[in-house]
């Protein structure tokens, strides 16, 4: 275990950039995601949003992330509605805003055009009240690292000295405004140099699946407080069969009974399960280390199986409980991962609220069609939907006890 307290330290050292005093994000936020490619992909990954809502209890979210947007270059279809407009709607409190990335091809030299924007963005907010109580706060995040993936980056090391220009930029310029910043150039960038594991992107900038799993992690520590920390910790389940003895963290034992062939317990949830990695693939340290995890110690040599509430879990030699073995595929992480659908679900009921495929029938040169006329009565079923989706998912994932048993298959 002293391995893992030392990733476990380097990952919280990747979150100085943000204030510990106080937390960005708090519970009962009302958050509108704001930015470029990285932030609207957010919306289909969900990864972030259920960390959110498994630990600052009552948030709603809404991402208004749009592919390809920069701080002075965000075009929408004619008559699409307001950035204001949709945010008081949402009676937002926090806009989490996302850009660099595409400014950063610009090069060094527009680094003064783009600390300049990025002052503008923060200004233009500045004094508004969209949820007609008190001003909005902001949150600046970093572009992510370029990731070597041989040909198709062969400017990898180019890229990432303007995107570290274009973070230290943003720092800078949200440090003046006195705004909380998240630092995932760094976060990224420490993830990407793992010999181990699977690439986090599809082409060097843009993440996939994994990426996006991989990536909130350090996100989600970021964006919520330093003294609520350990509540966002994996479980961690130990137990000594020798001993007749067991502990856990995200799960209280009881009940425990150990006999030649068989461990047995009641495990009562107290913390959310992680999210399990969207991959069977080895996990690089940093992240293995984020997989809730059973270990126990002086079994009989054999083979065992996992069993929690009469589903098979994880089978492995005595060896390897003895290291600690991931257990992301309880009844548990199931649950997970279907609040995870329903936060994508929610997500998918307000896009076609608000940024709809066929927008020219909406508020182009076809709005005045039958079809046109039809499409705004159903935008707002649609923005309905959401809401109801978004009541849904505020309680979170169920915590519940289980009966777990591991039970020797092989000698």
């Amino acid at each position: 275990m002293k391995y893992a307290s030392i990733v476990a330290i380097l990952i919280c050292s990747l979150a100085v950039s943000v204030a510990a005093a106080e937390s960005p994000i708090k519970s009962g936020d009302r958050i509108a995601i704001v930015g470029n490619t990285f932030a609207d992909q957010l919306r289909i990954h969900g990864y972030l949003e259920s960390a959110l809502l498994q630990h600052a209890h009552g948030v709603s979210i809404r991402n208004l992330g749009w592919g390809g947007d920069m701080l002075a270059a965000r075009d929408r279809p004619t008559n699409f509605p307001s950035e204001e407009s949709t945010l008081g709607a949402h009676r937002t409190d926090v806009i989490i805003a996302c850009f660099g990335m595409g400014e950063s091809f610009g090069g060094k030299e527009s680094l003064g055009k783009f600390e300049q924007d990025l002052e503008a963005f923060i200004s233009s907010h500045a004094g508004k009240s969209y949820n007609g109580e008190s001003e909005v706060r902001l949150v600046i995040v970093s572009p992510i690292a370029c990731e070597d993936l041989g040909g198709l980056t062969p400017n990898r090391d180019a890229r990432n000295e303007d995107l570290l220009a274009y973070t230290q930029a943003a720092n800078k310029v949200a440090a003046n405004a006195k705004v909380p910043f998240v630092n995932l150039f760094e976060t990224s960038r420490y993830l990407m140099d793992e010999p181990v594991g699977p690439n986090l992107t599809t082409n060097g900038i843009h993440l996939n699946g994994f990426g996006y799993w991989a990536i909130s992690h350090g996100f989600a520590d970021q964006l919520l407080a330093s003294d609520q920390s350990t509540s966002r910790e994996p479980w961690r389940l130990s137990i000594d069969a020798q001993a007749k003895r067991g502990q856990g963290y995200g799960i209280e034992i009881s009940k425990l009974t150990i006999h030649a062939s068989e461990v047995a317990f009641e495990g009562t949830e107290t913390l959310a399960p992680r999210l399990p990695p969207p991959t069977d693939q080895p996990l690089p340290p940093p992240l293995a280390f984020q997989r809730d995890t059973l270990v126990v110690q002086n079994l009989a040599t054999g083979t065992y199986k996992l069993m929690v509430d009469g589903e098979k879990v994880a089978t492995a030699t005595a060896d390897d409980w003895r290291h600690g073995v991931p257990i992301d595929s309880s009844p548990a992480h199931h649950e997970a991962e279907k609040f995870r659908e329903a936060v994508n679900d929610k997500n998918l009921q307000f896009t076609y609220s608000w940024k709809a495929l066929n927008q020219v029938h909406i508020v182009g040169e076809r709005r005045t069609s039958p079809s046109g006329r039809a499409l705004p009565s159903e935008v707002i079923q649609f923005n309905e939907l959401a809401n109801q989706r978004d009541e849904a998912i505020q309680s979170g994932v169920e915590l519940k006890t289980r009966q777990w048993r591991l039970t020797r298959i092989e000698n």
